[in-house]
């Protein structure tokens, strides 16, 4: 059995204001035409499926339409979990018509574990793997509030609960496995695990307070045979483990993934069973479907890199950061004019002269725009003279308000 691994499409998501629906429909229809040249069985969506809680009729239509095109493919099973950016109850909505098409989803735990367990069967209904489809596990659903909690109790009982519920899940897929024979055991989860590699402006939302909750590879049980995991937008493995990894992005988030290869992992299960053969996993780079350029300097360089873009017939979107000496105050009517006429486009414009400036004034010079809710609150705490004693206690309990509105499914009755 063949299966494909990807996750944290964010469809939906824009680029300073940009629209990105053509990268996602040429991203979605790659991947449709690699599931049937590689004669994929089965393919694995470990989270952020969409952006936002609240889908675009535009983002829905290319999602809808992908997964009709791949149930009527060779692909045999599309098994969905929702991340922290999706809303469980709008993926769980359309379920029981979507199983129709052999399409699973799971978009939040029930009270029963075994939900989240799914047997995959090949053409002649043989049982060839079982899927623990664990979702984005939010801190509710894991972990009891208790009263004068310190942040380390709260991590480790955080910790515990991610544990405590793959245990449990893995338990139930132990059974089946006994019952149905020696067929491997997949895993998927949509977390942050220790050690993991983030790019600034990935756009990766923290999922617990404070940081908290960055689970280790020893949590997870041993009878996964692979792990197909969400969240993070930098492919890699987890503790070194070949069988545990994140698939990344397919696409940039931004402009700090720019030169990142994106890819999505194939694993052939052919050798299963076989203790001396390793899983056969292949990584199959995603191509760039819109070119992301950052070009930073003084205003020559700038525009010699533009005239050079611009030699090669590029498409690109910029980010330009002016770090000069000089004031620039005509800085985007010049790049404006060295991009006419071209194919590029100018998405943001930054003068690290004016920043270094704004920053080093008092805050009554700032704009709300610059600042972040935490930057915010903190400016609250300096308002009101809030001693430093009294703060992580106040820190804390914004942090949680501010997770609990992230996690509100609006979707929900």
């Amino acid at each position: 059995m063949k299966i494909l691994h990807t996750s944290d499409w964010h469809i939906g998501r824009s680029l300073y204001g940009r629209k990105r629906y053509d990268e996602f429909s040429a991203f979605l229809d790659w991947l449709a035409g690699l599931i049937e040249s590689e004669s994929v069985d089965a393919l694995l969506v470990s989270g952020d499926i969409f952006d936002t809680s609240t889908p675009s009729n535009r983002a829905q239509e290319l999602y809808y339409r992908f997964l009709c095109k791949v149930s009527a493919s060779n692909c045999r099973h599309i098994v969905i979990i929702a991340g922290n950016h999706d809303s469980p109850s709008f993926l769980n909505a359309p379920k029981e018509l979507l199983l129709a098409l052999n399409v699973h989803v799971v978009g939040s735990i029930t009270e029963n574990p075994e939900d989240e367990v799914i047997l995959l069967k090949g053409i002649l209904d043989v049982p060839e793997a079982i899927v623990c489809a664990v979702p984005y596990l939010r801190d509710r659903d894991i972990r009891v509030v208790k009263a004068g909690e310190s942040i380390e109790d709260k991590n480790a009982n955080l910790i515990k609960g991610v544990q405590r519920h793959y245990a449990d899940v893995c338990r139930i897929a132990e059974k089946k496995q006994r019952e149905y024979g020696d067929i491997p055991i997949i895993g998927m989860g949509h977390l942050f695990t220790a050690g993991g590699k983030t790019i600034d402006g990935d756009g990766v939302r923290e999922l617990y307070v404070g940081s908290l909750a960055h689970v280790g590879k020893d949590i997870f049980p041993a009878c996964i045979d692979y792990l197909a995991l969400g969240h993070l937008h930098v492919p890699q493995l987890v503790g070194k483990s070949a069988h545990i990894r994140y698939a990344g992005s397919p696409i940039p988030m931004g402009y700090g993934e720019a030169k990142q290869e994106k890819s999505v992992v194939a694993i052939d299960f052919k050798s299963f069973g076989n203790p001396n053969l390793p899983l056969d996993i292949t990584l199959h780079t995603v191509p760039r479907f819109q070119e992301l350029e950052r070009i930073s300097g003084e205003m020559d360089e700038i525009t010699q890199r533009i005239i050079e873009l611009k030699s090669k017939g590029s498409h690109a979107w910029l980010e330009i950061e002016y770090t000069g000496n000089k004031i620039a105050g005509n800085l985007r009517e010049l790049v404006e004019e060295a991009v006419s006429d071209t194919g590029m486009e100018i998405r943001q414009i930054k003068d690290k002269r004016v920043i270094e400036k704004i920053l080093s004034q008092t805050c009554k010079e700032e704009l709300l725009d610059d600042l972040d809710v935490t930057d915010v609150f903190n400016r609250l705490l300096d308002t009101y003279e809030v001693t430093e004693d009294e703060r992580p206690a106040l820190i804390q309990a914004h942090q949680e308000i501010i997770t609990l509105l992230n996690e509100e499914d609006t979707n929900a009755e």
